[in-house]
């Protein structure tokens, strides 16, 4: 993960050497050699992730490519608010060390669950949660494109929730090979431990407007920023209203950039004008540069 970056550009390198000597451990080894069940767990897929990440994003920032806005889901909201010159990077690899930490200690593994329901709206979705509850915790936590909803909660509660979105005519439902049930109100605890240090970081205005994940709104200044993300922890993610938002201020082009190309495909159920590009391989750097034009 990242190493083709790494290894061709000398900026990417020197991202992965400085989340090396922030975190005190050879992270980039993790990210290019595995074991993949190491990287796998949630306080090492996160700091991995948004290296990755900002090491695409310092690549493309050095060919004086900026965008006008910025997004991420998730943990990519940390990637963005980095980007934007809201948090350090050094700082936000602590931070999001800690942010998985605390949630792996709040659901052991195994305890918790996440599925994608597909072909079911999110009224249809939340129904579904709220009938398979039994006083368990299941609840939409991604609303991610059109008809793609992802649901966390208590392992029981997740299963049943799956089997009666079934019932009610999901199309196909997908578990999650996740190590916690994220967005959900199991990570109550994370938020609370998590915001007095989040509110503890120094937080510059972003160069450019932020949408946050849990309200679909831009964030224009750090301390709205820092209470966007400690919201987050414990709230769904609404991409769906992230890239509605992004259209309605008139964006047509949008780069993802980090591991993977799933943003890219939501995206286009979203946004089906748009022009979609991602960098996390040089391969992908023609194609990126190209929107810029």
């Amino acid at each position: 993960m990242g190493k083709a970056l790494a290894d061709a550009f000398p900026v990417c390198r020197e991202t992965f050497d400085e989340a090396d000597r922030t975190l005190g451990e050879p992270l980039s080894r993790l990210c290019f050699e595995g074991p993949e069940e190491r990287l796998k767990l949630t306080e090492n897929t996160q700091p991995a992730i948004l290296t990755v990440s900002i090491a695409a994003y310092r690549l493309l920032a050095a060919r004086g490519l900026e965008p006008s806005y910025m997004a991420g889901h998730s943990l990519g909201e940390y990637s963005a608010h980095v980007a934007a010159g809201t948090l350090a990077f050094a700082d936000a690899l602590a931070i999001v060390r800690r942010r998985g930490r605390y949630m792996q200690e709040a659901v052991p593994v195994g305890a918790g669950a996440m599925a994608a329901i597909l072909g079911l709206d999110e009224a249809a979705v939340a129904r579904a949660c709220q009938e398979a509850a039994e006083g368990d915790i299941v609840s939409p936590a991604n609303l991610n494109a059109p008809g793609q909803v992802v649901i966390a909660g208590s392992r029981d509660a997740v299963a049943r929730a799956v089997e009666r979105a079934r019932q009610i005519g999901a199309k196909r439902v997908l578990t999650l090979p996740v190590s916690a049930p994220f967005h959900c109100a199991l990570m109550k605890p994370v938020e609370e431990r998590l915001a007095p240090e989040l509110r503890a970081l120094p937080a510059a205005n972003p160069r450019v407007p932020v949408i946050a994940n849990v309200d679909a709104e831009p964030k224009r200044d750090g301390a709205s920023a820092i209470e966007a993300l400690v919201r987050q922890v414990s709230s769904p993610v609404r991409w769906e209203d992230v890239i509605g938002q992004l259209a309605s201020a008139g964006v047509r082009a949008y780069v993802e950039v980090g591991p993977g190309t799933v943003l890219s495909g939501l995206v286009r159920k979203i946004h089906r004008e748009a022009t979609v590009a991602n960098l996390d391989h040089p391969d992908g750097l023609d194609a990126v540069e190209f929107l810029f034009r």
